[in-house]
């Protein structure tokens, strides 16, 4: 089973141990063990961070899916550059079209969501967080939405 991320940039303190609780249940509960987390902001940074300390605890494996390719201005990729993962045909997406393709790529591989929303009016998580909804992924809200 497959889990992704959407999170607003900047969540409240306190929500990374929400993160660690939320993936912590997947893994024991419901046979997770594949993780998928974007690259762009807060929330994702607090996600890369459980996702590398509970690997080497549980039977886990995490990537970071890219939406630049790599050497596009990308420099803290050498500190995970094993986690990292470029999703299927992004050099084909105008670079201004591919945190979409990412975040749709990342919802089609996963059985299940996280997501932190703050506003369900905003732009982004918000928008992907109810993408997967409607594909009938089982979302975990953190946020208030």
């Amino acid at each position: 089973m497959t889990c992704t991320f959407f999170g607003h940039t900047y969540p409240p303190a306190g929500t990374k141990e929400k993160i660690r609780k939320a993936v912590i249940n997947l893994i024991e509960n419901h046979s997770v063990d594949m993780f998928y987390v974007g690259n762009h902001g807060f929330f994702d940074g607090e996600v890369r961070d459980v996702l590398m300390e509970l690997s080497k605890t549980y039977d886990i494996d995490y990537r970071v899916v890219l939406s630049k390719i790599p050497g596009e201005n990308e420099p803290f990729l050498k500190s995970i550059e094993e986690h990292t993962l470029v999703p299927e045909r992004l050099e084909l997406i105008l670079p201004k079209f591919r945190i979409i393709h990412r975040n749709r790529w990342m919802i089609k591989k996963s059985d299940y969501v996280i997501t932190y929303i703050d506003d369900p009016n905003g732009r982004g998580a918000a928008r992907f967080a109810a993408e997967a909804e409607r594909r009938g992924k089982k979302i975990i809200k953190l946020g208030m939405f």
